[in-house]
């Protein structure tokens, strides 16, 4: 078996030490260790955005970072984009919970697709990056929706 390294790593505002093997995606990371699955994996070489993460505020490919590159830093998934994310999701109970206004925009406008490619787009979208989908008429309406809503 491979010696495994330890980390700690801040997730979504909240703070993890695992023990991983040094070859250990971060996708895998997020979707195995932590169990946040919203973290997608696509086509494992960075070209479909799918599992695209906030790194210390900036996107990046998650399949195409190793867990232990991320030693030390903030790392936000989909499930931290919502204000308030971790006590939202356990108060839902069928309730409409507050989302970040870039999600309501996504849910206004229907611009998901098949939505496998979605939590990627939102993080992408974040800092206003290309997003690498189809420019599908209604993510950039709902893209619009958003920056609108946030102009002052």
């Amino acid at each position: 078996m491979p010696e495994r390294v330890a980390i700690s790593v801040s997730v979504n505002g909240e703070h993890f030490e695992r023990m991983v093997e040094p070859r250990l995606l971060l996708s895998d990371f997020l979707r195995h260790e932590l169990e946040l699955t919203g973290t997608h994996v696509g086509c494992e070489h960075g070209v479909c955005g799918a599992c695209t993460v906030l790194l210390e505020g900036d996107p990046v490919r998650s399949c195409l970072v190793f867990a232990v590159q991320a030693e030390g830093h903030e790392i936000t998934t989909v499930e931290g984009l919502a204000p308030d994310a971790a006590a939202a999701l356990e108060q839902a109970n069928g309730e409409d919970v507050p989302l970040h206004p870039l999600q309501e925009a996504f849910r206004e406008k229907h611009a998901l697709q098949c939505g496998f490619c979605t939590p990627g787009i939102l993080l992408t979208m974040i800092q206003f990056n290309l997003c690498r989908c189809t420019g599908y008429q209604n993510i950039v309406e709902a893209v619009q929706l958003a920056a609108e809503r946030a102009a002052p």
